[in-house]
């Protein structure tokens, strides 16, 4: 499946489980890689048959810098749910969450959370 690829996009929000984390907030990293069919837009070049890239940008931005959550896990499957509102072209999507050094012993760049959903039936 064709894929339109946002890298490395920053944010910075409130998650997690510890009070200093809600009050404090962090860095996140988000890549998403969002899948659907690009031949009517490598066909045509009009924007409608693909995914405006700033658009999808502003809903990433929305959400990880928008309602706290407790779980990564939780900002992933939001981001994904508000990308299938978004994009009726949107046919499946991967995720990727990352937290750099959360607030856990030990020696490490960061944990990530991916997940990969596909479009439900209720948004087709």
């Amino acid at each position: 499946m064709d894929k339109v690829k946002l890298n490395g996009m920053m944010f910075y929000g409130y998650h997690g489980l510890y009070p200093e984390e809600n009050k404090l907030g962090q860095r996140f990293t988000v890549d998403l890689e969002l899948m659907l069919d690009l031949s009517e837009a490598g066909r045509r070049d009009q924007m409608g048959d693909s995914i405006d890239y700033g658009q999808a940008y502003e809903v990433a931005q929305s959400v990880v810098e928008g309602k706290a959550y407790n779980l990564v896990e939780t900002v992933a499957e939001t981001l994904a749910e508000e990308m299938f509102k978004s994009f009726s072209v949107l046919q499946a999507i991967k995720v990727t969450v990352d937290k750099p050094g959360p607030p856990i012993p030990g020696y490490y760049q960061s944990v990530a959370i991916e997940i990969e959903r596909e479009r439900p039936h209720e948004l087709s």
